[in-house]
């Protein structure tokens, strides 16, 4: 298994990864609207098949890890992604890695926290905020559970 950046000719690939995945390319965090399929992103693959994806923006001296995606859960590409995103904030010189996901993504707040990401705050009412931005988010998400919120995570990196 191995993680290499995105190829320019790989980014209509992402932008319908993303589409499957999120519902659109277009992706909210704290209240910020981005294209995700434009930032910098990382693939993961094995022999030739891609395992996964995820988008990053380097900011401010922090990296946000805007999404991520395996396309098959339990085979670890997940993992090789966050450690890849991690790494690459390092290598840029950032503080800290950190993401945003929604109060009813308990599978993700599992995942995070397993790999040694922290919470770091509670942005309540986000949701509501990030759904001004992009209708598309659903009003319920995961476990029948209302999506209010955004919880960040993040990993100290110095």
């Amino acid at each position: 298994m191995e993680v290499r950046p995105l190829r320019d000719d790989e980014r209509s690939w992402l932008a319908e990864r993303l589409r499957e995945s999120w519902g659109s390319h277009r992706v909210v965090s704290r209240g910020r609207l981005r294209d995700a399929s434009k930032l910098e992103a990382l693939v993961c693959e094995e022999d030739g098949e891609r395992l996964g994806a995820a988008t990053l923006e380097f900011r401010e001296g922090d990296c946000e890890l805007v999404t991520l995606d395996a396309f098959e859960q339990g085979r670890g590409a997940g993992s090789a992604l966050l450690a890849a995103a991690a790494e690459a904030a390092r290598a840029n010189g950032c503080r800290r890695l950190w993401l945003v996901t929604t109060n009813d993504n308990l599978r993700a707040l599992r995942f995070y926290q397993r790999r040694g990401l922290r919470l770091a705050a509670l942005h309540a009412g986000g949701s509501d905020e990030a759904r001004r931005l992009k209708p598309e988010i659903p009003e319920v998400g995961y476990h029948d559970i209302p999506i209010r919120d955004e919880l960040e995570l993040e990993l100290r990196l110095r």
